[in-house]
C-alpha cells in the first residue's frame, strides 16, 4: 500500500506521479503518457488510472491521448516534492557520501514522508551546515566512508 503523505492526502505513487510529470516538463516542454509509464516503469494503463484520479484532485489537465499538463496547485505540489528530493539528495551526496544511486532511492522515500515542519527545520540546519562546513566538507565527511 502507498504511503500517504503527512501534508496532504496524495499518496507517494501520486506525488511521484507529479514529480514526473514536473520533470518530464520541463526536459521536455510537454509530458505524455508513454513517457510517464517509462520514466516510473509503469503500464499506460496505470498512469490513465493515476491521471483521472489527479484530474478529479484538480492537479493535472488530461484528454484522452493528449498532452498532459500540471494546474496550478499541481505544479505547486510536484514543485514542493522536487524540492525536498533535490535538497534531500544533495544533502545524502555532498555531507553524508552516499553514492548518488542509493542517495537517489533515499531521497525518493524520504521526500514523501518527511512533514513541511521537519523538511523545513532540515533546509535551515543544512543552509547552516553548507555556510560552515561545504567547503570542508570532503575533508569533515570522509572520515564517514570509515564508518
Amino acid at each position: 500500500m502507498a504511503q500517504m503523505n503527512s501534508t496532504n492526502s496524495l499518496s507517494s505513487t501520486m506525488e511521484d506521479y507529479l514529480e514526473t510529470i514536473y520533470e518530464l516538463k520541463q526536459v521536455n516542454g510537454v509530458a505524455r503518457v508513454g513517457e510517464i509509464a517509462s520514466k516510473l516503469n509503469v503500464k499506460s494503463s496505470s498512469v490513465n488510472s493515476a491521471l483521472k484520479y489527479l484530474s478529479d484532485q484538480n492537479l493535472v489537465v488530461h484528454e484522452k491521448y493528449g498532452y498532459v499538463g500540471l494546474t496550478k496547485e499541481g505544479e505547486k505540489t510536484a514543485a514542493d516534492v522536487k524540492s525536498k528530493h533535490d535538497i534531500l539528495f544533495w544533502f545524502l551526496t555532498e555531507f553524508l557520501m552516499i553514492d548518488p544511486k542509493e542517495a537517489e532511492k533515499e531521497a525518493c522515500c524520504i521526500e514523501h514522508s518527511i512533514s513541511t515542519e521537519t523538511f523545513e527545520r532540515l533546509t535551515k540546519f543544512f543552509k547552516f551546515l553548507e555556510k560552515g562546513l561545504l567547503p570542508r566538507s570532503r575533508r569533515y565527511c570522509s572520515c564517514l566512508k570509515l564508518i
